[in-house]
């Protein structure tokens, strides 16, 4: 894949959205996914029913609360998305994985612009949910302190605050799992990945 299908395919579709792209720009050492987190790990979310009034905004306004509030936004209002690797966008990878396939996912880099629509036109652009109205995504601060979670559900949408999912046992448990799985539903890159950054973490303390 080149650069200028990523630009038009990938880059361009997230800018209408709201979000620039910083390409090759993940800081080192990055949680590779962040899962299996417990109740006891959330600081914070909400959640909204689709039928409640003027959905979209609701859920733009909630979420950029949360996002100043939990520190996800850095002082360049940067932060980390979960992207398909590739082009393939979440609507496709989600299709792809209930046919039987997976896809890899990677922390991107991105900058929210002053004008920006994550739960309209994010999510209608299918990298950030499934179309307008029902987002989906996973959110990272670039220094890995808080991870937002928004996923939807039979009566509506939940978004999840949780705090240094790098240091939950939950998560790391969750990791660890997953790197040992052998299954044509996970990614070898995929469980590869994270299996090095366990290797590399630093015994804490």
């Amino acid at each position: 894949m080149g650069v200028q299908e990523r630009e038009r395919k990938v880059y361009r579709p997230l800018r209408r959205a709201g979000l620039e792209v910083i390409p090759g720009a993940v800081p080192k050492d990055t949680i590779p996914f962040c899962g299996g987190y417990d109740r006891e790990d959330v600081v914070g979310g909400f959640s909204h029913p689709y039928d409640t009034p003027k959905l979209v905004e609701r859920l733009n306004a909630d979420w950029y609360e949360l996002a100043l509030s939990s520190g996800l936004l850095d002082d360049r209002r940067e932060f980390l998305v979960m992207l398909p690797q590739g082009t393939r966008t979440h609507r496709a990878a989600l299709r792809h994985q209930h046919d039987g396939g997976s896809a890899v996912w990677q922390w991107t880099r991105v900058r929210l612009l002053e004008r920006w629509d994550i739960m309209g036109r994010g999510a209608d652009t299918a990298f950030l949910g499934v179309y307008a109205g029902h987002p989906g995504f996973g959110m990272l601060a670039l220094d890995g302190s808080v991870y937002l979670c928004c996923s939807t559900g039979e009566r509506g949408i939940d978004v999840l605050a949780v705090r240094q999912p790098d240091r939950s046992p939950h998560v790391l448990r969750h990791l660890e799992w997953l790197a040992a799985r052998d299954s044509p539903y996970v990614p070898r890159a995929f469980t590869t990945r994270i299996a090095r950054w366990i290797e590399g973490r630093a015994p804490t303390a």
